[in-house]
């Protein structure tokens, strides 16, 4: 298992992805955007294949995780806690103090995935997804990194 930066040669895997993963995918344009803009975009390899990704924007020492997806054929083997840690070191090695996040209610697989590692729920944006019969409100998250990462660095002392 590997997880390198995404470059463009990556998007036809992680568009499959997308497209298997969810429902409302994201397009090529907005991927490209957040290469161009310089965006933290990763993707978690096996042996040459591209098995998922995630999208995390840093700033005024907050990050937000704007997009994780594993392949629909993957997902519950693990690889998306791999990818949200690595998403989670990243962020905070970059300067940020607190992680956000949205997920729809309706994904529980994700939500539980994202109290397990400690996240909290602060908010909830109404109307804010895309769904097959109008719209879906988000679950605004969030983990504070450093007490995060003092608690796991405390727990292997």
């Amino acid at each position: 298992m590997n997880i390198r930066p995404m470059y463009t040669q990556d998007l036809d895997a992680v568009l499959a992805n997308e497209f298997t993963g969810y429902d409302f995918p994201w397009t090529r344009g907005v991927f490209t955007d957040c290469l161009k803009v310089g965006n933290q975009c990763w993707v978690l390899e096996q042996d040459g294949e591209v098995l998922g990704h995630a999208i995390v924007t840093v700033g005024a020492a907050e990050a937000h995780l704007l997009n994780l997806c594993i392949r629909a054929s993957e997902q519950g083997r693990g690889l998306g806690r791999e990818l949200v840690m690595h998403a989670l070191r990243k962020a905070f090695e970059a300067g940020a103090d607190a992680l956000f996040l949205e997920v729809r209610p309706s994904n529980r697989i994700a939500g539980r995935l994202y109290e397990s590692m400690g996240f909290n729920e602060v908010g909830v944006r109404k109307d804010y997804y895309p769904a097959p019969l109008g719209h879906e409100d988000a679950r605004v998250l969030v983990l504070d990194l450093e007490g995060f990462f003092a608690t796991r660095n405390a727990s292997r002392s």
